[in-house]
């Protein structure tokens, strides 16, 4: 199995502008290649090629483009090939219509050859950067794929593909439902309930300072339109902005490490199989009341986790057709009921079984059986 490893790097200032050169080549060219197959669809062609795209770049390079000489070819070789992957999958039905990456938005990053990376203790060589230190050791004498290099707003990262063999566990026979929710990230058929980390004291005090500095700088905004009857970003404006993109980092980061360790520890009680539901969190999201708090529960990042930690170590991982009524269903009888509202909380069955609803739905999925 190819588990990816990222690792921090500390490039100096020199090579710090090198990676921003890059990473600005990247979403240059990516957007220059959706832009040519918009408009030549828009004029009756058909999609062209990543070959051709490629070869009208090596001839824009030596005329407008020239600039594209100074990082490594290979960054606008990927980007050509990754708009147009998102280009097919959209015309496959799989994604919506890929956007123009801004310069505001979008996450900085770029593409290095894999027969390119070099790494020797505690740096990386990358290519038109030169031999860059890291944070900690990037496995030596291994099969790289897919390497990529980002900034996450505050550091540089470097992100690697290493094939690993499958952990061999000596699981038991349990079958482990878990299921999502609001109130509570996650509830398992074996009785253990995960909180939602969203109403911990050290998120709302995060929440409650980025709210601060969203009202600062919207204020600054404001101030300087009645001066100059324009919106203008002045130095203090930059520094709160940086500010507020910190705060989304940690509040990321505390919720992404939450979810690494609840995954780590269900996967520990090493079930025979793991089930859980196949959740339309897209529809989910249409919810105006809970859109919100559905998008801070990282339900699709909790079920990628979990599902490829539970392939690695062995363990079968089911998920339930979407319209699987566990929620309606009692557990004890198998009733289903069908008025039963998201305000109803405990699960009340005519054959006088009381339960906690979230419980109930968790055990009907352990006890859900492949037809």
């Amino acid at each position: 199995m190819i588990l990816s490893k990222k690792i921090r790097l500390k490039p100096d200032k020199t090579q710090e502008s090198l990676l921003w050169k890059s990473t600005g080549t990247a979403r240059f060219i990516y957007n220059w290649t959706l832009g040519r197959q918009k408009e030549n669809y828009e004029n009756g062609g058909k999609f062209i090629s990543d070959n051709d795209l490629r070869k009208e770049i090596t001839q824009l390079k030596k005329t407008e483009l020239s600039w594209l000489s100074e990082v490594s070819n290979n960054v606008a070789k990927q980007a050509v090939k990754d708009a147009c992957n998102s280009y097919k999958s959209f015309f496959k039905n799989q994604t919506g219509f890929p956007k123009f990456k801004s310069k505001k938005k979008a996450k900085p990053s770029f593409y290095n050859d894999t027969s390119k990376l070099k790494v020797k203790e505690f740096s990386v060589l990358i290519e038109k950067v030169g031999w860059v230190k890291t944070a900690e050791q990037v496995p030596i004498d291994v099969k790289y794929t897919n390497p990529r290099i980002s900034f996450d707003g505050k550091y540089w990262y470097i992100a690697v593909g290493i094939e690993k063999q499958n952990n061999t566990l000596e699981l038991n026979d349990a079958s482990l439902g878990i299921d999502l929710g609001v109130k509570d990230l996650a509830v398992t058929s074996d009785g253990k309930v995960y909180k939602n980390i969203n109403k911990k004291k050290n998120i709302k005090k995060l929440k409650k300072k980025l709210k601060r500095l969203q009202k600062q700088v919207s204020r600054k905004y404001e101030k300087s339109r009645e001066v100059n009857n324009r919106y203008d970003k002045s130095q203090n404006i930059v520094k709160l902005e940086k500010k507020i993109r910190l705060v989304h980092r940690r509040i990321s980061n505390i919720r992404n490490n939450n979810l690494h360790q609840i995954t780590n520890e269900i996967v520990k009680t090493k079930p025979s199989r793991i089930v859980m539901e196949d959740l339309n969190v897209k529809g989910m999201m249409k919810n105006k009341h809970l859109s919100k708090a559905i998008a801070e529960q990282n339900f699709y990042k909790f079920i990628t986790y979990i599902k490829y930690k539970a392939e690695f170590n062995g363990i079968e991982f089911i998920q339930v057709p979407r319209f699987y009524p566990s929620s309606k269903t009692c557990s004890k009888c198998g009733t289903i009921k069908k008025d039963l509202k998201l305000s109803d909380r405990v699960f009340k069955c005519e054959c006088g079984h009381i339960m906690d609803r979230d419980l109930n739905a968790s055990i009907n999925l352990s006890n859900y059986r492949v037809s």
